[in-house]
């Protein structure tokens, strides 16, 4: 009770402070008050996301949003949570020469590290299958499992493919890749990240195997049912895996590196592992506010507004500090929503109704958007497009928008009709090899059949902005550093704010329902 009077008074200061600032000002409080050390990363189900949630609940009904959730503003979420026992957890690496078996110990952490995204088995001992990027597609006449037996097997892949293959369909399939392996008999995977994509060192991102993951409780929305293991295999430490198969790591990285299609080739080696965790039930929420359609017909369209609410809380530290604020990833998105929120409203709303959706376990899979965009909690109605923003990084001034999406509806048509007038360049993304496309929330909406946008700053591929995002990602990107005494572009901010809610405005109010191009591979997904 102390804790809720304390937020209440905390909120109410907020929200008195915010009336009569300045748009960039308006905007620091939102990611000030989420980001603050006393809200703990707003971890998925901790007590200080709900704290969050409230805010956020509190400023949609400020802002005279409609509830849209099941539960007034909020939609919760069943989840399960896991976490790793690693003491009793071990990945063993087991090779038969001659007559002579060698056992080679993987040191969990520094080597390798399990996901807690899937239900692992609690040991599996299967034989080892190099099989390239381990991708079918069908579309670009690309096919990885052709001629291997999987059936038992543990695939290894490295994380990437062919350079002729365009980026969202190629990050489409990587994403969706267990649906195939599991159809081809395999039983889990071990992953090689391409170093070319990593955004996050390696001795930094081990870190985060100690955290909690979750799925969905529903099992219709769980997308990795029937995997029994799933390991992530340091590059540095790769090697180990291709003794004796007449192949080097170095070598398959180089070709990769080249673009080339990979050789596949059983490995001469199977996996021991054992995993131990700790499992319980979690709940968390989606918070849903609706601004009502103004036109007649129209109103029962709704234009989804997103950005993810959550974090990854409290972890290892990193100098000192133990708390993952989540600042830029993805307060900032979240302080958009809201000022967007309220300068919707308070412009009396558009023809379409709009849908502003702060999403929970984002970081945990895409899980909030995906169980919204499958649950939809709106009585009547249909979702005709998803804009989202997700770590849309203000660290120099706007001069151009980078957008996943901009190749495969004609949202991008609104887009740069918004834009050109306000002199924003609009840009493809510069970096496909990172597969941004499916990692973030609008990927949810996209599998639905909803054509969606996701914006942020943009910058050219090795321009100086570019730079800079690289060293942020290296040194902030899921750390503690990402906090409020980072250096922000508040006015970058501000106008990446302008033209966010110009772009909503355009599709709320446009004539016609937003349509896939006609080439798009997504278009198959439309309902």
């Amino acid at each position: 009770m102390i804790r809720r009077g304390l937020f209440a008074v905390l909120l109410s200061s907020v929200a008195a402070t915010v009336s009569g600032q300045e748009p960039a000002e308006r905007w620091w409080s939102h990611v000030t008050f989420l980001a603050n050390d006393t809200m703990k990363g707003r971890d998925t189900g901790s007590p200080e996301h709900r704290q969050a949630a409230e805010y956020i609940a509190d400023h949609f009904k400020r802002a005279g949003l409609q509830p849209g959730g099941t539960k007034g503003y909020f939609q919760p979420v069943p989840f399960r949570s896991r976490r790793i026992d690693e003491a009793q957890s071990s990945l063993t690496l087991i090779r038969q020469m001659g007559t002579a078996t060698t056992q080679d110990q993987v040191t969990l952490g520094d080597d390798a590290t399990f996901s807690m995204r899937i239900e692992p088995a609690p040991s599996v001992e299967a034989p080892l299958v190099f099989a390239g990027y381990g991708l079918q597609i069908p579309e670009a006449k690309h096919d990885d499992l052709a001629g291997l037996d999987l059936k038992g097997k543990i695939v290894v892949l490295l994380t990437g493919g062919p350079s002729n293959i365009p980026g969202p369909l190629l990050a489409h399939y990587q994403n969706t890749r267990w649906e195939y392996l599991q159809k081809s008999g395999a039983i889990g995977t071990i992953s090689i990240q391409n170093p070319k994509g990593q955004d996050i060192p390696w001795d930094r991102s081990k870190l985060s195997r100690f955290m909690p993951a979750v799925a969905i409780s529903d099992p219709a929305l769980d997308e990795t049912r029937g995997q029994q293991v799933a390991v992530t295999f340091n590059p540095a430490s790769a090697e180990r895996l291709f003794v004796r198969s007449g192949h080097s790591f170095a070598e398959l990285l180089a070709l990769s590196n080249e673009g080339k299609v990979l050789p596949r080739f059983p490995l001469a080696m199977s996996a021991r592992v054992k995993v131990a965790i700790t499992a319980s039930k979690l709940e968390s929420d989606n918070v849903i506010g609706i601004l009502p359609g103004t036109d007649p017909v129209l109103k029962n369209e709704y234009v989804v507004i997103s950005a993810h609410l959550d974090h990854v809380g409290v972890g290892e530290p990193i100098n000192g500090d133990a708390i993952y604020n989540g600042a830029m990833d993805n307060a900032s998105g979240i302080a958009t929503l809201l000022e967007t929120a309220a300068a919707a409203a308070a412009a009396g709303g558009y023809k379409r109704s709009v849908v502003f959706a702060a999403v929970t376990a984002e970081e945990k899979g895409l899980l909030g958007s995906r169980y919204f965009a499958n649950r939809i909690p709106m009585a009547g109605g249909r979702l005709v497009a998803n804009l989202n923003t997700d770590m849309f990084l203000p660290l120099f001034p706007l001069k151009s928008v980078v957008v996943q999406g901009l190749e495969e509806s004609d949202l991008a048509a609104d887009l740069k009709k918004v834009a050109r007038p306000l002199a924003i360049e609009v840009l493809s993304d510069p970096e496909p090899e990172r597969n941004a496309f499916v990692r973030s929330d609008q990927y949810s909406f996209i599998k639905t059949g909803v054509p969606a946008l996701s914006l942020k700053v943009g910058f050219t591929k090795d321009s100086p902005e570019h730079q800079i995002v690289r060293k942020w990602r290296t040194e902030r990107y899921h750390a503690p550093s990402d906090d409020l005494d980072q250096p922000v572009d508040r006015k970058a901010a501000e106008d990446f704010g302008r033209v966010y809610l110009a772009v909503v405005a355009e599709v709320a109010n446009r004539p016609t329902r937003p349509q896939w191009n006609a080439d798009s591979f997504f278009k198959r997904f439309a309902k």
